[in-house]
């Protein structure tokens, strides 16, 4: 198994292993909001410098709830069982809290699609982070907002 970043900062902080099964939905899509949050600031740094509001925008364009949901329409048949259970274990999680630019039906499948990443990045799966959030970005249309159809093979 490759060690991760997750294994490097439990490893410098002194923190043990936890069934990260065990964890929450919520507390999953927690982490997960971040590290695909990560995930999109880099790509997005990565094709080049421009002003920092630029950057936003585009960031901000691709982490939104509806943009995560639509993604979900694409990786959703890529998923393992066991992926596919976290998602639909966030998906249905009961959040106190929504988005306020999203339908409550965006808001659970970007939750889903977060709890995912968060359980990928705490079991060190970057490179199935990766991969799910590439074939995501290859399917989704940031000028309609739609994903489109594409055929990704496993």
């Amino acid at each position: 198994m490759e060690k991760g970043l997750n294994s490097y900062i439990k490893e410098q902080f002194g923190m043990g292993d936890v069934d990260v099964k065990t964890y929450s939905p919520l507390t999953l899509a927690y982490i997960g909001d971040e590290i695909y949050d990560l995930i999109i600031r880099t790509v997005i740094v990565g094709r080049g410098n421009t002003k920092p509001a630029n950057l936003h925008h585009a960031a901000s364009q691709l982490v939104k709830a509806h943009a995560q949901s639509q993604m979900m329409h694409t990786i959703e048949p890529m998923l393992t069982e066991e992926e596919a259970d976290i998602y639909r274990r966030g998906r249905n999680a009961k959040s106190a809290t929504m988005a306020k630019n999203a339908t409550m039906s965006d808001y659970r499948r970007a939750t889903g699609f977060e709890a995912l990443m968060g359980y990928l990045y705490l079991k060190d799966e970057l490179s199935r982070i990766l991969e799910l959030v590439k074939a995501g970005l290859d399917g989704y249309d940031e000028k309609t907002g739609k994903s489109r159809e594409i055929k990704v093979t496993v």
